[in-house]
């Protein structure tokens, strides 16, 4: 008892911060479609994270529902830039699962998206978004940039640099940054810190190359985790030791 009444009064080392969460989030490994205890698993752990008075933006990806890149063969009748739309419209279905998800918690909610879709969600415009984020709402960034051909990871680094959040967190399903895939060879290194050079220098699989450069540019720090392990979230906005620090 004594450590949560400690964890709830702890204040929080980001006042702002920008979460990314891929659509495998929303799903139980392996499986697509969405599953609603996923994303409660991920509502829960957001919402034990805003009560210490951090401003969350969630930027949301759609891999759970469909993939641009499945329709990137020669033989496929869609074009390239139709699948990357219809990613973002994935991505827009997720964000009202997890608006709704976060609401039967009791937390206060905007479902903004860079496509329009005025009759389930707000347009993205970046000082609404600032002005919700301070009145204490979680706002839910869906639709990427509104652009073809350009990865939600950029999107989430595009936003927290508009937002000016403090650090970018990427939600993964591993424990952080690893030298080698965690999945496939169990002797890979876990990394505490890394520089922005060691990913690109070491070709690391955090986020794409225009994201990492991004945050470089503007050393913005990112905080790679694994959100399937309870309290994580809460913990990274706290500076609890969790995953890998990316940073100058």
């Amino acid at each position: 008892m004594m450590a949560e009444s400690t964890q709830a009064a702890a204040a929080p080392k980001y006042r702002r911060v920008v979460l990314k969460i891929s659509g495998e989030g929303f799903v139980h490994p392996g499986e697509r479609g969405i599953a609603m205890d996923a994303v409660l698993h991920i509502a829960r752990q957001t919402y034990h994270a805003a009560q210490h008075g951090v401003q969350i933006a969630i930027v949301i990806g759609g891999g759970n529902i469909l993939r641009g890149a499945q329709f990137s063969s020669g033989n496929s009748c869609v074009h390239e830039a139709t699948a990357h739309y219809m990613g973002m419209l994935a991505t827009v279905i997720n964000g009202l699962a997890l608006q709704d998800a976060l609401e039967s918690l009791g937390c206060d909610t905007r479902l903004m998206t860079a496509i329009r879709t005025d009759g389930v969600a707000e347009p993205y415009i970046r000082r609404r978004a600032r002005r919700h984020l301070e009145k204490g709402r979680i706002v839910i960034l869906a639709g990427g940039t509104g652009s073809p051909f350009v990865t939600t990871d950029t999107a989430a680094a595009q936003r927290a640099l508009e937002l000016e959040a403090e650090v970018l967190l990427k939600a993964t399903r591993v424990d952080g940054v690893f030298s080698d895939d965690p999945e496939k060879n169990p002797h890979a290194m876990l990394y505490s810190e890394l520089s922005y050079d060691d990913v690109r220098r070491q070709n690391l699989r955090v986020m794409d190359h225009e994201a990492i450069t991004k945050c470089d540019e503007y050393e913005l720090p990112i905080l790679v985790f694994n959100f399937r392990k309870d309290g994580n979230i809460e913990d990274a906005v706290l500076g609890q030791r969790v995953g890998t620090l990316i940073h100058e």
